[in-house]
């Protein structure tokens, strides 16, 4: 396929990209920087649409990061980098004659919001955070390519397991100073996903037309924090001694971390087994090591 990617010098994109490739299929990256294909500015609503005649199918990556102090106007990046991009990259898609045949939007488990130890799936209903607001209308902005007949699914992204980036990048130093500890009581719920099985359910959800809707994209065992905190220590070879109490937490980053670092999310990826989605990493703790090896 002929494949439109947005964010694909991101955290995932750049290992998406290549696999895309290895597979045969013709990137196009989209995106605001010398290295793009087709030039975007999702915030002025610009998107070379010449540049994306041909393709067969979108991967929609980009959006602000969400681990800073949520500030009024990280607030608002992180709500419109999602939103005004996703309805952009929509839009263009309806409009394109041949239309592509699916776009893959990334959204998140953050939809759901803080649920304690409740079981989530994709039936589950979505919560009343500032993360639920903003994956509700992340999925939504897409609808102009859902009425034009275009299969749209919606990988909802669990913590993407890699050292190179994200969560673990940022941990990753204080566990080997063995300075690692649980977050506050250390009971919330963790999805996580290796990055290895997070690009497999992206080429998954492009190829498996059963797709649709939402798709939960996190292994299917999540764990606690204090397991993940123990498996993490364990990989490492390091004690972890140093539990992080929830008002420090709060001082630090404040809704953020309510919002992120202390909410509960046990999360399963009912739609990808039940499509017949084989995990590379179905258990953490060999996710983890193949992420502080790689």
């Amino acid at each position: 396929m002929r494949i439109g990617v947005t964010g694909a010098s991101g955290f995932l994109g750049q290992r998406l990209v290549p696999a895309l490739r290895v597979a045969g299929h013709e990137v196009v990256r989209i995106g605001r920087g010398v290295d793009a294909d087709v030039h975007w500015v999702p915030s002025a609503g610009a998107l070379d649409a010449a540049g994306c005649a041909g393709i067969d199918a979108f991967v929609h990556l980009a959006g602000a990061s969400v681990g800073a102090r949520w500030t009024p106007a990280h607030r608002r990046e992180i709500r419109d980098s999602r939103v005004l991009g996703t309805a952009l990259i929509a839009r263009t898609a309806a409009a394109l004659s041949p239309r592509p045949r699916v776009l893959v939007c990334a959204s998140a488990v953050g939809i759901y919001g803080d649920a304690g130890d409740d079981v989530l799936d994709e039936a589950s209903p979505s919560g009343r955070d500032f993360l639920a607001e903003v994956g509700r209308a992340w999925e939504a902005a897409a609808d102009p390519a859902r009425q034009a007949g275009i299969r749209t699914v919606h990988l909802r992204f669990g913590v993407v397991l890699s050292r190179r980036g994200g969560a673990l990048a940022r941990m990753l130093p204080v566990f080997l100073l063995g300075g690692g500890g649980r977050l506050a009581s250390g009971r919330q719920w963790m999805s996580w996903i290796s990055m290895q099985d997070a690009v497999g359910a992206v080429k998954f959800a492009l190829e498996r037309e059963t797709l649709v809707g939402a798709v939960n994209a996190v292994a299917p065992s999540p764990v606690t924090n204090a397991e993940f905190t123990h498996a993490l220590a364990r990989v490492v070879h390091r004690p972890a001694l140093f539990p992080v109490p929830a008002f420090a937490l709060n001082l630090m980053f404040g809704e953020m971390a309510r919002g992120t670092l202390l909410a509960s999310q046990r999360v399963i990826p009912r739609q990808l087994l039940a499509a017949g989605y084989a995990f590379r990493h179905a258990t953490l703790e060999p996710a983890l090591r193949a992420a502080v090896n790689e």
